[in-house]
């Protein structure tokens, strides 16, 4: 019956033997000895059986049922034998169940320290006082530090990146095993005196997968001159991305005055209750009404058609619940229905002066002198808002139709580096307006779209003639990057070339800035690197 019960609370204990077992109200008492004659010295590891006296240590365990739970465990205090040993008396310990100067048993530990891992200090503190466990947020931190590392490995491939400690401040390195996915190692800085020793100590590594930092390149060549470097393709088309943006920032006075095409309605809105639109005359207004309008109309005219929800997503590039909303909507109002009523602009209090003043001169009075008019009187405002009201709201004088406005260079960098066939019916002719009013913006348009190529259909080989005819283009930006390659060239070409990339550092980098959040981002570099690691 005792060693039943000491089974059933202790299950991974050897050497302790259950005296009694009593409970009294919500406390369960447990009364242990320890089974062997004897214990082996934990200097010199000589077995002795001579003792010395013995007393109770009250180590605090986990509840159990329920109850809270407390252990009475007597041990003994032996003599060492040998002559030589420094230590003249100590105590033995049961394995798996204490350790020297601790006060609570080691399943308790490894409890506190699991959730510690999980949850960290004040959240973990909550779920254990749920759990009927008392402790605070220090010691679960205390807890999680005092766990060891996990067992060194020797990877084939490794990833590298930075990671912020403290943005724009502070920044680390993490290294994953780009087979295995598993975080390695957390680096202290993101330089390559930090870098080279990790490398070092792991000579077998044959592929280093990194962005195209300079210190990194600088790290492996020093530390891995075995191993392979692969630039990432998503930090390649970062980089081509920021130099087109370059580019349309140089060329950018192509964009004003540009005569963008109207757009032309390619849907109309069937009549009559064919979808349920019934009556119109109160319809609600506006842009996001008369773009619900559209899109209705479309989404179900595509169902007629007998597309299924997941084409008719994939055919607009739409999530995956917006077709079906629109699917469920009978009138296209119910999509409008329920949304936040508009806020008080303020220009509230000048629209009924820009209105008389308006009517006063038929609308030949330019936005920028009702701007600046408004301005003395108080507005504070921009000049695009009253600008975007005026075009929106007041009635034009006839055959007067105001100009679009050019579009940024942010929107036409999106023109450039997307693929066509992503491009909205909206999109595509105003892309070809751009390219037919600027040959450069139209050889830039060529070279992103045979990058983009190689890069998907991992044909690195074109990689030099396509270098050579960015650099001779001269384009500003475009240029400049192509040169860029030709200095880092064989880790390109790898990039360009092979499966491997650091879309898994991201991912994992990702993970350690949920991880700084879930502690409010004050966690040290030792705490971080622990949780990361272990977790």
């Amino acid at each position: 019956m005792l060693s039943q019960r000491r089974e059933l609370l202790f299950p991974s204990v050897s050497g302790a033997a259950v005296v009694d077992l009593h409970t009294d109200g919500e406390v369960i008492r447990i009364e242990a000895r320890c089974a062997p004659t004897g214990a082996a010295c934990p200097d010199c590891g000589q077995w002795t059986a001579r003792g010395h006296s013995s007393y109770l240590r009250f180590p605090v365990d986990l509840p159990t049922a329920g109850r809270r739970a407390q252990l009475a465990l007597r041990v003994r205090r032996f003599y060492c034998g040998t002559a030589a040993c420094g230590r003249r008396t100590f105590v033995e310990q049961i394995p798996g169940l204490t350790r020297r100067h601790c006060r609570v048993t080691e399943r308790l530990r490894q409890a506190m320290g699991a959730i510690g891992l999980a949850l960290a200090g004040r959240a973990g503190a909550r779920l254990a006082r749920v759990m009927g466990i008392a402790t605070s947020r220090t010691t679960l931190l205390r807890r999680v530090m005092d766990l060891s590392d996990p067992a060194a490995t020797e990877p084939r491939a490794v990833g590298v990146d930075d990671f912020a400690l403290r943005r724009g401040h502070v920044y680390g390195t993490v290294v994953i095993d780009a087979e295995t996915h598993q975080v390695l190692d957390l680096l202290p800085e993101r330089d390559a005196a930090t870098l080279a020793p990790w490398l070092a100590a792991h000579p077998g590594i044959e592929v280093v997968c990194r962005d195209r930092a300079g210190a990194y390149a600088e790290a492996a060549a020093t530390a891995a001159p075995q191993a392979h470097q692969v630039a990432d393709r998503i930090h390649l088309w970062q980089s081509l991305a920021s130099a087109v943006e370059k580019t349309v920032v140089a060329h950018r006075s192509c964009l004003r005055d540009l005569p963008l095409p109207s757009p032309e309605p390619v849907w109309e809105t069937p009549t009559g209750a064919a979808h349920g639109q019934g009556d119109e005359t109160d319809a609600p207004t506006g842009k996001f009404a008369e773009r619900a309008r559209v899109h209705h109309a479309l989404v179900h005219e595509l169902l007629d058609q007998g597309m299924s929800l997941r084409g008719i997503a994939e055919h607009l590039g739409w999530g995956r619940h917006t077709g079906p909303r629109y699917a469920r909507a009978a009138r296209w109002q119910h999509m409008v229905k329920g949304r936040k009523r508009q806020l008080p602009s303020k220009l509230d209090p000048f629209k009924p002066y820009l209105t008389q003043r308006w009517a006063e001169t038929d609308g030949k009075v330019t936005v920028l002198d009702l701007h600046r008019e408004i301005t003395d009187r108080g507005f504070r405002g921009l000049y695009s808002i009253v600008c975007d009201w005026i075009r929106r709201d007041l009635p034009q004088r006839e055959g007067f139709t105001p100009a679009p406005p050019p579009p940024s260079v942010r929107q036409v960098t999106g023109w450039l580096t997307r693929h066509p066939a992503a491009l909205t019916e909206e999109e595509k002719p105003h892309r070809k307006t751009v390219l037919d009013r600027c040959p450069e913006l139209a050889s830039a348009a060529e070279l992103t779209g045979s990058f983009a190529e190689m890069l998907t259909t991992l044909d690195g080989l074109r990689l030099p003639e396509w270098i050579t005819e960015a650099v001779t283009s001269g384009l500003p930006g475009i240029s400049t990057f192509a040169a860029g390659l030709e200095r880092d060239f064989d880790a390109v070409t790898a990039g360009l070339t092979t499966d491997w990339n650091s879309g898994l550092v991201e991912g994992a980098v990702n993970r350690i800035k949920m991880l700084k959040r879930q502690m409010f981002g004050r966690a040290g570099f030792k705490l971080l690197r622990k949780r990361v690691l272990l977790a």
